[in-house]
């Protein structure tokens, strides 16, 4: 038997055997029945083909022979039968116990000699678990919730817009800015499966040049809050049944509500590029709000259907006296309809806009819907590779914004191409290239970015990036480029 198997055998035959070891001795030498001798005099059995009556068809032939390959503790009769089928007398059954007992008896000799020798080890090893167990006390002690965890994500972003002629509102362009956001989110979790999130932010960004949802250049990681910290996210979200889940909020978005933007293009630079070509339907409104997801329930690996909808009343971000139902709210109501894998995704997606309403329009001056109603379309696909290399994940979507009321219709579009573990395990590459939203006898505007970005541990990356667009709105019309490094803590 192996030493492992015997220091695992030790203490449960110690403490079952022991008590039958003096009866065992008592019975062989009180009583002399032929039987008993017969079975006590056996030599220890080592293998279960020892056994002339014992066959693999028996129902206890698995259990008779890890019995003796794993712990040598069954005898048998000299003639090399087990006679399996026929009743034990108590006196066989204790001269059975007898022989095991020499087994144990070695283990708790070897077992000894072992903790002997390796007596400095132990004490070792006691004084690093007695250490652990005191910092998870501490820990438990100073936590300041058992239910709820932070989670921070800091960007630092130095860039400038070099040849950018209006400079009418805020810091010259010209100039090289440095900016920060921070975003601190406390999510919390009643039953493992629910998630209660408050969400901090605070940012300095102004308008020009990265700041304002309607300059081409606006940024993913930009807010401005005046340097104070205002919550941007208050929301509950759970589960009903093993299909949907639900969330309702005081601040909440309504894209992050969908189950998926269909786009595997992560640049996290332009924000325009986040929003899969449609920034109709993927216009980020925040503000009290509900919605649902659906996700069909398949074997795992397999694509699967998903349907969300969701209601957003987008002026209750800055005005919770405005009603959540009435026209004036900017109501919101989006609903997507796609089809997830492993690799690949599509959907389809439609938001309705109330009068106050808005678009994200990184190329119009003017993001209110004003007088109208407004309904926008999107289909959106990506694709990735099963293995990273030299092949890139392919995202395309196209978006479509039907207006009125002095907001013409409109349309949009992106195509990007992401390489991740670019290079270097963990880092990625990209460029994209589109159109956000121009009407049919409007003057059209194509964005271009590029990136690599440099995950220096699994906490801070850097991301230098380069962009550039023609027909600039903000820029008198005229052509634009710009660049970034940023830096993203995430803890």
């Amino acid at each position: 038997m192996k030493l492992f198997q015997q220091l695992l055998v030790a203490p449960a035959a110690l403490g079952l055997l022991a008590a039958a070891a003096a009866t065992a001795s008592e019975i062989r030498t009180e009583l002399n029945m032929d039987g008993v001798n017969q079975y006590a005099s056996q030599e220890q059995v080592t293998s279960i083909s020892q056994f002339s009556d014992v066959q693999p068809t028996d129902w206890a032939y698995q259990a008779l022979s890890n019995l003796i390959e794993r712990y040598g503790c069954v005898a048998g009769y000299p003639d090399g039968t087990y006679k399996g089928q026929r009743a034990m007398t108590r006196f066989e059954a204790a001269a059975l116990l007898n022989a095991c007992l020499d087994r144990v008896t070695e283990v708790t000799d070897e077992l000894k000699r072992l903790m002997a020798e390796f007596e400095k080890e132990l004490a070792i090893l006691k004084g690093r678990v007695d250490g652990l167990e005191a910092k998870v006390g501490e820990l438990e002690a100073s936590q300041f919730s058992t239910t709820t965890k932070l989670k921070g994500e800091v960007s630092m972003i130095l860039g400038g817009m070099p040849d950018f002629d209006n400079v009418d509102e805020g810091p010259n362009p010209d100039q090289t800015t440095f900016n920060y956001d921070v975003r601190l989110s406390f999510d919390t979790s009643f039953t493992g499966k629910d998630l209660l999130r408050t969400r901090l932010r605070a940012g300095n960004f102004e308008s020009l040049p990265f700041g304002s949802s309607s300059q081409i250049f606006t940024l993913d990681k930009a807010t401005s809050t005046d340097d104070s910290v205002k919550i941007d996210r208050l929301f509950y979200d759970f589960p009903v049944g093993d299909s949907f889940n639900v969330t309702v909020g005081a601040l909440v978005r309504n894209t992050e509500m969908l189950a998926f933007i269909p786009s595997a293009y992560k640049s996290s630079i332009l924000d325009y590029f986040g929003l899969a070509g449609a920034s109709g339907v993927y216009n980020k409104t925040t503000g009290a709000g509900a919605g649902f997801r659906w996700k069909q329930q398949v074997e795992k690996g397999r694509p699967y259907a998903t349907f969300s909808a969701n209601y957003v009343s987008g002026s209750g971000f800055d005005d919770s006296s405005i009603g959540a139902f009435s026209e004036e709210s900017g109501i919101n109501a989006t609903a997507q309809l796609g089809v997830k894998a492993a690799n690949w995704g599509a959907a389809v997606g439609y938001r309705y806009g109330s009068e106050a309403s808005r678009i994200r329009n990184p190329n119009f001056s003017g993001t209110l819907l004003a007088g109208e109603d407004s309904n926008s379309v999107a289909v959106g696909a990506y694709w990735q590779p099963t293995d990273t290399g030299w092949i890139p994940s392919i995202s395309l979507g196209y978006g479509y914004n039907d207006g009125g009321g002095g907001f013409p219709d409109s349309q949009s579009w992106m195509a990007g191409l992401q390489w991740d573990d670019a290079f270097i395990k963990g880092n990625a590459a990209g460029f994209a290239v589109g159109m956000p939203p121009f009407t049919d006898d409007g003057d059209e505007a194509w964005l271009y970015e590029i990136f690599y970005r440099f995950q220096v541990t699994d906490n801070i990356s850097i991301t230098p990036a380069l962009f550039y667009g023609t027909n600039a709105a903000s820029n008198g019309g005229d052509d634009a480029w710009g660049g970034v490094i940023q830096t993203t803590f995430k803890f």
